[in-house]
């Protein structure tokens, strides 16, 4: 299996690696929704500045991340880190995740 999930390529749930697969597995890696969600500033980040928004995090983690997310073409490191067009095509489709989240209601733990 290719380190970065891309479609195409033999991912987790999916030999053949269909887009969809593809797509969950690298969202589905730990800090990677975080990652993109802090990058939501089109302005960017240095990368200690990123670490740093997302509660210092190690370096380690965060360069394999950021590398992963680089392959995929979602984001982009020109003078700081940011998301490409897709990326930010990405944030803007989960967006409507966050109002939801928002307004979610735990109905606690079952009896």
């Amino acid at each position: 299996m290719s380190a970065t999930p891309l479609p195409g390529t033999p991912v987790r749930g999916s030999s053949t690696g269909r887009p969809v697969m593809a797509l969950l597995d690298l969202l589905g890696r730990r800090w990677a929704l975080r990652v993109i969600w802090e990058l939501r500033d089109p302005a960017g980040f240095t990368f200690r500045d990123l670490q740093s928004r997302c509660d210092d995090l190690s370096s380690s983690v965060l360069a394999k991340r950021l590398k992963e997310l680089t392959e995929a073409g979602i984001v982009e490191n020109e003078a700081g880190y940011r998301l490409t067009a897709q990326g930010s095509d990405l944030l803007k489709r989960l967006e409507p995740v966050d109002q939801w989240a928002r307004t979610w209601q735990p109905r606690g733990p079952m009896k």
